[in-house]
C-alpha cells in the first residue's frame, strides 16, 4: 500500500483488528493515527503497535489522507458532524459502520465524499475476516485498491456493484459468524445431554467445523453441495441426521434469518 497517513477514528474491536493486520504487513505504525475518547484502548494499541493516539477527532481528521469510520451506527452522525468544517476533498474514507448509506454520510460530511462503505466481521481479528466493499461513484480506481489491500490486511475481500448489496453482504458474512456459533453451540450442548463433558465436547465441534470449512477451502471446484453428499452414505448416520434437519425445513430456516438481517441492514439505514 501506499504510505498515506491513516486516521481511525474509534478505537473498538474492528479498529484494533485493522491496525494490527496492517502493521503486521508491513505498513508504518508511524503513518496510522487512532482517536477515541476511551484513553485505556488508545494506549493499548500505542503499546501494541506503535501508532500515535488522540482523543481530538478533528486534530486525526485534518492531518489525515484516508479516513477509517470505526464509530457505531447510533453514534455516527453526532462524531461526525462536528468534523463537517474539515476540507475532505482529497481524503479517502472508508466506513465500516452498518446501516450508515452513502448519502447520509455526505450529508453528514457536508460535501460529497470519496467513499467506500465496508462491511466486515469479527474473525478479522484472527485476520480471517471477509469483507464486502462498495465505492461512491466519484471514488478514483487508485483509492479502490488501497481500500482493498487495507481490508486484506485482515482476510478475504469482495466487491459489490450496487450499494443496497452491502445489506446481502451482513446477511451473508457481517453476521455469518454467529449463524455458525449458534450451530456449533446447540451441537456441543446435543453432545453434553449424551454424556460427554463440555470440553470434549466442545473439541469434538469446533475440529469438525474446521475440517469442514478447510475441506470446502481446499476444494473450490467442488461444489459445497457434492462435499455434503460425499460424506452421507445412503442409509447411514448422517442421512439420518439430514433427514431431520429437512423435516425441520433448515435450508426455509436459514434463508428466513438471512432477509430478516438484510432487511435489517435496510432498515438502519433509516434510523441514523
Amino acid at each position: 500500500m501506499d504510505a498515506k497517513r491513516i486516521a481511525f477514528i474509534g478505537a473498538g474491536n474492528m479498529a484494533h483488528a485493522l491496525i494490527a493486520g496492517i502493521v503486521k504487513s508491513g505498513y508504518h505504525a508511524k503513518q496510522i493515527i487512532a482517536s477515541d475518547p476511551n484513553q485505556a484502548q488508545l494506549d493499548s494499541l500505542a503499546a501494541q503497535y506503535g501508532i500515535e493516539t488522540t482523543q481530538n477527532n478533528h486534530q486525526a481528521v485534518e492531518q489525515a489522507d484516508v479516513v477509517v469510520l470505526a464509530v457505531k451506527p447510533q453514534l455516527m452522525a453526532e462524531v461526525c458532524q462536528p468534523l463537517a468544517a474539515i476540507e475532505m476533498g482529497d481524503k479517502l474514507v472508508i466506513s465500516i459502520a452498518a446501516g450508515i448509506s452513502v448519502s447520509r454520510l455526505n450529508a453528514i460530511f457536508a460535501t460529497e465524499l470519496k467513499l467506500v462503505r465496508v462491511m466486515p466481521n469479527t474473525p478479522a481479528l484472527l485476520g480471517e475476516g471477509m469483507s464486502g466493499l462498495f465505492a461512491s461513484a466519484n471514488t478514483q480506481a487508485d483509492e479502490r485498491t488501497f481500500a482493498e489491500k487495507l481490508l486484506q490486511a485482515v482476510g478475504k475481500t469482495c466487491w459489490v456493484q450496487e450499494e443496497s448489496e452491502i445489506n446481502t453482504i451482513i446477511a451473508a458474512s457481517g453476521s455469518a459468524p454467529a449463524y455458525f456459533f449458534l450451530f456449533m453451540e446447540a451441537m456441543q450442548k446435543a453432545a453434553m445431554a449424551k454424556g460427554l463433558d463440555q470440553n470434549t465436547a466442545r473439541l469434538l465441534v469446533q475440529q469438525s467445523a474446521l475440517g469442514a470449512a478447510k475441506m470446502v477451502i481446499e476444494n473450490p471446484q467442488t461444489d459445497i453441495a457434492t462435499l455434503r453428499e460425499q460424506v452421507t452414505s445412503k442409509g447411514g448416520t448422517t442421512a439420518e441426521a439430514l433427514r431431520v434437519f429437512a423435516e425441520q425445513q433448515l435450508e426455509q430456516t436459514v434463508a428466513e434469518a438471512m432477509q430478516a438481517a438484510y432487511d435489517r441492514g435496510q432498515a438502519m439505514e433509516q434510523l441514523f
